[in-house]
């Protein structure tokens, strides 16, 4: 009988993006253009993101959750790893084949001010990545442009008006349209509705979710509010100074969390009921700097729960139940 072939095309069973020992690291570099040392924004980190799917990354602001994504997209080149998406690895691709995947993997950004360039209109804005990947002509590109942002909430009179005649929460509607315009099959939501008011994040939020359905989208959904992300997200990845920590369903994260890291961050979500209280627990100390992270396990410094071991060796990366990773010497 012959060997099975190694499996290396996509199939519906497998997940729609792995990411595998993703790095992204910053040189850091002296007068005199010498690299004498690297900022470690993402170190090791890995996950499977499944079709139809959202996963949420949370962590304290500067843990690498934003740059992850970014690194899976190109717009910064990956230091180390693999992002394996239908069979394909991103970080190998180049010239027309970069070009024609780029089309089926979009994002969201977090400022909505920034991310439209104040000196063309919405309309082109959004037929733009249109005319880039040579998507059907001028009128089916403008047909399919009023489309989509009546689909977010956009009336179709304001097709030729500028961003700065929208506010934030309609500006992030335009970027969501933009992004939707090539039919992409993933979207990289980076913070979305942070830079939004309350009430305008609970619209945006919902949009999202309908939008998901309609277009069969899957979501990477990077967010510091772990309220939004519970809400979004059907797995959730808990990072701290580059890496991933804990991984987990998002009931059961929230039930039953184990990393310290993440038990404190949980514990900081408001409560509705100002008359329900609840143990907090602080975390003492500051983040590590990136550019020279603690040895052993990178959360050693700051964690209650400290040992010897916690300061020489990294943990390795563990499945505890179905489903539930974690990256912690406390559950060996």
């Amino acid at each position: 009988m012959q060997p099975q072939a190694e499996r290396t095309r996509w199939e519906p069973t497998a997940p729609l993006l792995q990411v595998k020992n993703l790095k992204k690291y910053f040189p850091i570099t002296s007068p005199f253009s010498r690299t004498i040392g690297h900022v470690k924004a993402v170190d090791g980190v890995e996950f499977d993101l499944y079709e139809k799917e959202t996963l949420g990354l949370v962590g304290e602001s500067g843990c690498g959750k934003s740059t992850t994504g970014r690194t899976i997209l190109r717009l910064m080149e990956p230091t180390e790893g693999e992002a394996i998406y239908r069979g394909k690895d991103i970080f190998k691709l180049k010239g027309k084949e970069l070009h024609k995947i780029r089309k089926e993997l979009q994002m969201v950004f977090q400022d909505p001010h920034s991310s439209l360039n104040p000196k063309k209109r919405i309309g082109d804005a959004i037929m733009e990545p249109m005319k880039i990947h040579n998507i059907g002509t001028k009128k089916d590109r403008m047909e399919r442009a009023l489309d989509l942002l009546l689909k977010v909430g956009i009336r179709e009179d304001q097709f030729y008006r500028y961003p700065h005649e929208f506010s934030g929460g309609q500006r992030q509607r335009i970027g969501l349209a933009r992004a939707l315009a090539v039919n992409p099959k993933i979207i990289i939501c980076d913070e979305p509705v942070s830079a939004l008011d309350v009430s305008i994040q609970s619209q945006v939020i919902n949009l999202l979710e309908e939008i998901q359905e309609n277009f069969n989208l899957t979501y990477l959904f990077i967010s510091h509010d772990l309220s939004v992300v519970r809400h979004m997200a059907d797995h959730i990845g808990v990072m701290y100074l580059g890496q991933l920590v804990e991984k987990a369903p998002t009931d059961e994260l929230f039930m039953h969390p184990l990393h310290p890291y993440t038990q404190a961050l949980l514990s900081a979500i408001p409560l509705p009921n100002p008359k329900i209280k609840k143990e907090r627990i602080i975390i003492k100390g500051d983040i590590p700097s990136p550019i020279n992270p603690p040895s052993g396990c990178v959360f050693h410094t700051r964690c209650p729960h400290v040992t010897e071991r916690c300061k020489i060796e990294r943990p390795i990366v563990k499945e505890q139940s179905p489903g539930h990773f974690l990256s912690c010497h406390l559950y060996d």
